[in-house]
Parts: C-alpha cells; structure tokens; sequence
C-alpha cells in the first residue's frame, strides 16, 4: 500500500499519494520564472517534506555553468524569493546535493544527448528508477522544438533497465490562435500521451481557486443558489497595476486577450460555472469545465463590437509617481494597436446559466493589483421594506471570492442600522486565509509541481479546454480585424480601464464592482 502525505491546507479535498522517486529536468534554468518560482517552490517542499525522499533536478541551459555554479545561483535565487525567512543549512544541503546543470542549445542535438547521458548516471548514483518530469520553462517559439529533440531522452532507460513514468510540464501561452494551438497539442502527442502532458496555470493552484470548489460543492447553502433563479450576473476582474516592464516584446505579440483571458480567466469562469463532478478527479473535473467552455455562446460579428472592450493604457500617475504609457515601454512600437485591457460579456448557453451575464475584465497600469470573482445575487422579488430609509441605495447581495491578494471570501447583506428607527445599510462578513487558519499558503508553483510529481492533473488544462477556449478567443480577433482600431491609448494609468468598458455594464442596467 503506498503512503499518503497530507498537507493541512488541502486536507478534506482528498488524500493524495506520496511522490515517487524522481528528476526533474528544467529546461530554460537559468531563466526568470525558474529563479523567481520554480527553484524556490521546489525548495519550499524539500523544506516542508514534501518531495520524493529521492528527488534530483538537472537544469538546462546556454550557460556554462558547472554544477556548483548552479547550486549557488540557486541559492541566491533561494534567499531571495523563498516562502521562508531564510535558508536553513541542513534542508539546503540535502537539496543542493541533488541539483546539476546541463549545458546545452535548445536547437542542439548534442545537448539533448549529453542530457541523456546525465539523466542516466544520476538515476544511478540515486539508485532510483527513470521517472522524468520535463519542465519546459522556454520561449514559446522554441516548444516544439525541445519536444522533437526530447524523444530519445524520453525513451532512454535507466541502468537498471527501468522505464518509469514520463511527464513533460508546458508554460503558456499554449499556442497564440485556434490553429497554432492545435498544431502545438499535435506535436506533443507525437512524444507524449495526453495523460503525461501538464500544461500548467498558475492561477489553478492558487489557494482561493482550490477553495471555490470546496466552497461550492461542500457547503449546503449555495450549491442550490448556484443557478439563474438566484443570480443576476458574475463579475471577474483579474487588473494589474504594473505595466508590460521590460516584456514589451512579448506583449507585443500576445495583448490582454491572449496573455490573460484566454487562459486564465476563462479557466476561473469553467470552475465557477462548472456541474459536479461525478467524483473529485482529474477526468471528470476535466470533463465538466470543458461542457461549460463549450457552451460558451461564440462571440463573432456584431456580438464583437458590443460584447468586448478593449483599451490600451497611457502616462498617468500613480502612488504619487508618474508612469509611462504603453507605447513609450521599452520594445513597443511608437503606433502600437495592441491592447493592454480587455472587457468581455458571455453567456453560457445551458439550463443552469441561462440568461445570466458573466462580466470578464483584465488590463495592466489598473488602480490595483487584484484578482477577484464576484457572484452578484437578484434583488428580493417584493421589496417589502422599499420605503424604510436607506432601503433605495441598499445594493443586491454579493459573494466575492478573493483570488490575491488577501486571499479569502467575503458575502454582502443587508442589516438594520442600531438605533430606534428602522434604517437599513449593507454589511459584510468576511474571511480571510492568513487570519482564519493561522498559517501561509504554499506558493501555486509549490501546488502545481507537487501535483506533477503525484500525477494528479485535477489543476492543469487538458487539450480540449485549450482547443474550445482558443476558439473563442479566435472569434473575438478575427472580428476585431475587421473593426476600426480604437483611438488608443484610451485609458490613463492608475484607473480601472476605458469608458467603453464602464458603457458595456452601463447598457445592461450594471456597473463593474470596485474592489
């Protein structure tokens, strides 16, 4: 029987089996996300106990650098972006011991094959078999590749003649269309079965998002709301406060469709609007957010120009600093079109969702940093206090799920003000992770990678929710390339996006909920 490893803040969600014995190969290690997430989370579950009592990492990359040069680099990388307040000598030891870097082109064969040699003699000086995790921390253009030249380090066994399980774990953006996105899941189908891709979101393995499922099929009170008879719309904001910074280049090329809604976004939509699942796994979670993503109701022709708002962020000022607009960041053309926010209406054409609005919004050089869902309740059908005072302000019921920061759930009401006449005023309960359970969270990486190592895929994407949200999105682009670009930029830095946006609601009788 194997063992089993809890870990407090996902216990009651389900017991997960303990990590095998493995390596991990991270491709692109010398990389920002590797030093920023991957190498800390990684550190962060040796700390807490968490990895395969054999667990070994072979990082990938141009430098040439020698395996100590890679353990301090980790180290620093460590010190700096840990969970933990420092580096704890003997948790450091052991995970050092196990950390080796491959020099190598991502183009080369002859990395690939120097790659398979290590992976080899590792495994055996580890005495474990060849169980493979391949982390594709890389530029997207050079995915397909890293897979091509990976098949034979796939295949290649270990000295003691063992196969062992393959995973490969992919970064988005998965495929910048509906077609590219194909053509990237055909090409990794060629190396790996669907069951050993990860394609991973950050967003899903964020504390909050796990607890929307709980939230919704663990308490009694809310799964029967949880329809059109009882809510009137949903609003998500994903808004961040910092411009593209030195990733102009890349936002260039992808926008705030691409880089956030596509992807995110419309996988937190899935886990809202989701049925339940037969049981708490990764095929029947998968197979339910793809019904919803499919009964997304395709926005295209003249659904494109009053269905979607987008803006693209100018100098203004914030935190008492003024800030430059988008086309003056560094590698953004002086007439760049591309937006930097995005607005979206959809309607999820089923019996549970029908008729209700689902509001998405996402934008950079926004107020703040934040990502929040917000269920926005119907108003009472007979308002029988309609004449106290106060009762014409008094707003609909909200629930608001609050993704980061300050992660935790609030639920708005009204209540009676204290005093001898009758007043009323909204009030609102709230919870929040840090207070209420007295510890951190783990990171989303730390969740993620752990899952991997499990092979639990409940929190990555599968083909199809790619496939069905690229189409989508491939609707709203084309439909954009055939309308008049916007008088950008059309938004000033350190507000809550353009006008346009604000008159989408404003047409339905609604207004975006200011967090």
């Amino acid at each position: 029987m194997k063992s089993v490893v809890t870990n407090p803040l996902r216990e009651g969600l389900h017991l997960a089996p303990a990590p095998e014995s493995s390596t991990m190969v991270i491709f692109g290690a010398p990389g920002d996300l590797s030093r920023r997430k991957l190498l800390p989370s990684l550190y962060d579950l040796a700390y807490d106990h968490l990895l395969p009592p054999m667990f070994s990492v072979i990082g990938f990359g141009r430098r040439e650098w020698s395996h100590d040069e890679f353990r301090s680099q980790t180290k620093s990388a460590v010190s700096e972006f840990s969970r933990r307040k420092r580096v704890d000598g003997d948790v450091w030891k052991s995970f050092a011991d196990r950390l080796f870097f491959c020099p190598g082109d991502f183009h080369s064969r002859e990395g690939y094959d120097r790659l398979a040699r290590m992976l080899i003699q590792v495994e055996a000086e580890n005495a474990v078999g060849s169980n493979r995790v391949f982390y594709l921390s890389a530029p997207p253009s050079a995915c397909p590749v890293i897979i091509e030249r990976l098949s034979p380090v796939v295949l290649a066994t270990s000295m003691s003649g063992s196969r062992g399980w393959k995973r490969v774990i992919v970064e988005k953006p998965f495929g910048s269309d509906i077609d590219s996105a194909r053509s990237l899941n055909n090409q990794i189908h060629q190396v790996f079965d669907e069951g050993q891709i990860y394609r991973i979101d950050h967003y899903l393995g964020k504390e909050t998002v796990q607890n929307l499922l709980v939230l919704r099929f663990a308490n009694g009170i809310y799964e029967p709301i949880w329809n059109h008879n009882y809510i009137d719309h949903v609003q998500m904001t994903a808004s961040e406060s910092l411009g593209v910074g030195t990733r102009g280049g890349y936002y260039e090329e992808a926008g705030a469709l691409r880089d956030m809604l596509q992807n995110h976004m419309l996988q937190l939509l899935s886990l809202v609007a989701m049925e339940p699942p037969v049981a708490f796994d990764a095929a029947d979670v998968h197979d339910e957010k793809e019904k919803v993503l499919r009964a997304l109701r395709p926005v295209k022709g003249r659904d494109v120009a009053t269905c979607t708002a987008r803006g693209q962020y100018k100098s203004g000022w914030m935190q008492g600093q003024e800030v430059k607009g988008y086309r003056e960041e560094e590698k953004v053309r002086s007439d760049s079109t591309t937006e930097t926010f995005v607005a979206v209406k959809l309607f999820i054409d089923n019996w549970r969702w029908a008729g209700v609005p689902f509001y998405l919004r996402t934008g950079k050089r926004m107020v703040k940093h934040g990502t929040e869902i917000s269920i926005h309740f119907k108003r009472p059908p007979h308002h029988l206090l309609g004449d106290m005072p106060g009762a014409v302000d008094l707003e609909p019921n909200v629930l608001t799920i609050r993704i980061q920061p300050n992660e935790g759930v609030s639920s708005t009401f009204n209540a009676k003000m204290p005093g001898t006449s009758l007043h009323m005023r909204s009030v609102k309960m709230d919870f929040q992770y840090g207070i209420g359970f007295g510890v951190e969270s783990p990171s989303a990486y730390e969740t993620l990678l752990l899952d991997c190592l499990r092979g639990d895929s409940t929190l990555f994407a599968r083909h199809d929710e790619v496939e069905t949200a690229w189409s989508l999105v491939t609707d709203i682009l084309n439909g954009w390339s055939e309308l008049p670009v916007p008088d950008f930029p059309n938004y000033e830095a350190g507000t809550w996006g353009p006008s346009e946006a604000e008159e989408m609601l404003a047409t339905d009788g609604r207004h975006w909920r200011q967090s």
